[in-house]
């Protein structure tokens, strides 16, 4: 605690992603030293080099933490080092839709390897409630030494949000669950440093509750938008303008906006956390699993609509010449993670189209876990290429890009965000999706 309170103590960081990196960041901002850990070699040496990798961190961010101490490295036996040790590595899903701990479980195990007396660990990997007590306290004691006493352990969900320039890891409150009071206040007194509010909580059991709620409300109202959107179709009407005249209520109504279908680390994930949480205390979640299928059939009802649009124009998608504008899964980010990009482009090329896309921040497509083969470079938007394509899909409404002149230029576009909806008049005929 005199560490903490002195701004002495050392953080470690484990995975230096689009979470672990701002949380480094924001200790360092404070002058606070942070050793990073990631086991991806290229990663280390572009942050020691102070360089950086995700497009909201520049290379001059880098470097002035590198002058405030930060430092990366890829070695787990330098574990013992840090006074405290933040868990920020990913929790996917198995292909049968079963929480993967994998990332978890060998992280702890390393940092058990390493454990001394004296270090504060906390987890903030999003996850089921009961898994700091029932899947890391064993594994963190199994060397004998006891939580509470000899080490403190905490949850702490984090709450980053990328490309979102109204909030970042200090202007979020931190909801905190220690596993006894001593952690709380431990772990409470280290993100005070850093955070403009700090939440504590009971239990490491209700912060964990707390992220999945958090996940599972948006996912289940964006299910309710994204079924909206199919019927008001049907009925002819614009969900896009429903929605804004809904927001004029003042009270009792939040927006919620439809989409091509869920991307991103959290909400394709995380409520299936709690649905597999709750089979194992023999209850169903009907509610959070109809908003997972309803989500989950955005691809293919957007593909559908390509389609009719297509066939309006006397075309088949077979063979017709489709590019995908946006492959990362929000806004202005450079993250592709569970973008609904990729399943629109396997299901295209399934139907033998022959597909593209652009993305200003993704100059090419890495391999994802479950698309591997889906490798290519994004094209250029020039005028010739867009009068050389049967359709356009948005599928990310980036700001980079000029949608007048985008549709000044092409002949059908197939809109999911209603990133058109300012555009006058146009040679491309603009069909919603």
């Amino acid at each position: 605690m005199s560490k903490i309170e002195s701004g002495k103590v050392r953080v470690g960081v484990i995975g230096l992603g689009y979470v672990g990196l701002p949380l480094a960041r924001a200790f360092t901002d404070m002058g606070i030293a942070v050793l990073g850990f990631d086991t991806d070699p290229a990663k280390i040496e572009k942050l020691n080099r102070g360089e950086g990798y995700i497009g909201h961190i520049p290379d001059d961010v880098i470097s002035r933490m590198r002058e405030r101490r930060f430092e990366a490295t890829n070695s787990l036996y330098r574990l013992d080092e840090p006074d405290v040790i933040i868990i920020c590595v990913p929790t996917p899903l198995t292909e049968s839709r079963e929480p993967d701990l994998t990332y978890v479980v060998n992280s702890v195990r390393s940092i058990a390897s390493r454990l001394r007396p004296g270090q504060l660990v906390i987890l903030e990997s999003t996850t089921y409630p009961g898994t700091t007590r029932e899947v890391v306290l064993p594994l963190l004691e199994a060397r004998g030494l006891k939580a509470g006493e000899d080490f403190f352990l905490a949850f702490s969900p984090e709450r980053e949000d990328p490309g979102n320039p109204q909030f970042s890891a200090p202007t979020i409150p931190k909801v905190v669950g220690g596993l006894d009071p001593t952690s709380l206040k431990l772990a409470a007194a280290l993100y005070a440093k850093v955070v403009v509010r700090v939440v504590p909580v009971s239990s490491p059991e209700v912060a964990e509750a707390c992220k999945i709620l958090e996940n599972t409300y948006r996912a289940v109202n964006i299910a309710l938008v994204n079924e909206l959107k199919m019927l008001y179709d049907r009925m002819g009407i614009n969900v896009w303008e429903v929605i804004e005249a809904a927001k004029s209520k003042p009270f009792g109504f939040s927006a919620f906006y439809p989409g091509p279908g869920l991307g991103g680390h959290c909400i394709p994930i995380d409520p299936f956390y709690l649905t597999w949480a709750a089979r194992k205390h023999g209850m169903a979640t009907r509610f959070i699993e109809l908003a997972g299928e309803v989500n989950t059939s955005m691809p293919s009802y957007v593909v559908n609509k390509i389609a009719d649009a297509l066939n309006e124009d006397g075309k088949p998608i077979n063979r017709s010449k489709i590019t995908i504008l946006g492959m990362a899964y929000k806004k202005d980010v450079d993250d592709p993670r569970e973008s609904p990009g990729f399943e629109l482009m396997e299901r295209l090329l399934q139907k033998n189209a022959i597909v593209e896309y652009n993305d200003p921040h993704i100059p090419v497509l890495p391999s994802m876990r479950h698309y591997p083969d889906l490798r290519m470079a994004s094209q250029e938007l020039t005028a010739d290429y867009l009068r050389s394509r049967d359709c356009l899909l948005v599928s990310t409404d980036h700001s980079a890009y000029d949608w007048q002149w985008i549709a000044q230029h092409a002949g059908l576009i197939v809109d999911t965000r209603n990133a058109l909806k300012g555009v006058g008049e146009s040679k491309a005929r603009i069909v919603l999706a």
